[in-house]
């Protein structure tokens, strides 16, 4: 058995807003869409840079937990960050230099879930 491809599916009660502030922060490009029978989105795939997103529409009260992290590669991160808190992200770590060599950024986006922004060296 091989494993071809993996990603992450996150839920939200605002769909809408939660698609709309990955394209305005990463250029996030709508590649599926599930509609409902009313033609309403309740899943999308949104595919940034080389990687995908899931994004599911939930009815329920949100369940967003610190066990889970994005992570993600950017070529320019100052600007990442910048253009994330401006789309609506909440800033929790500015970018700084890590021993390993690489420099990191952290933010929330609008419904809570942790994205480390990354720069390699």
């Amino acid at each position: 058995m091989t494993v071809r491809s993996a990603f992450a599916i996150l839920t939200t009660a605002d769909l809408d807003r939660l698609v709309e502030f990955y394209r305005a922060a990463f250029d996030a490009e709508q590649t599926y869409r599930f509609p409902d029978e009313f033609g309403r989105d309740v899943y999308v795939t949104l595919r940034i840079g080389e990687a995908a997103l899931g994004i599911g529409r939930e009815t329920g009260p949100p369940i967003v937990t610190e066990a889970m992290t994005l992570w993600f590669y950017v070529d320019e991160l100052d600007l990442a960050y910048r253009r994330a808190l401006t789309a609506g992200a909440h800033g929790a770590r500015e970018p700084t230099e890590m021993p390993w060599g690489e420099r990191v950024a952290q933010i929330r986006d609008p419904d809570g879930f942790i994205l480390n922004l990354g720069e390699a060296r």
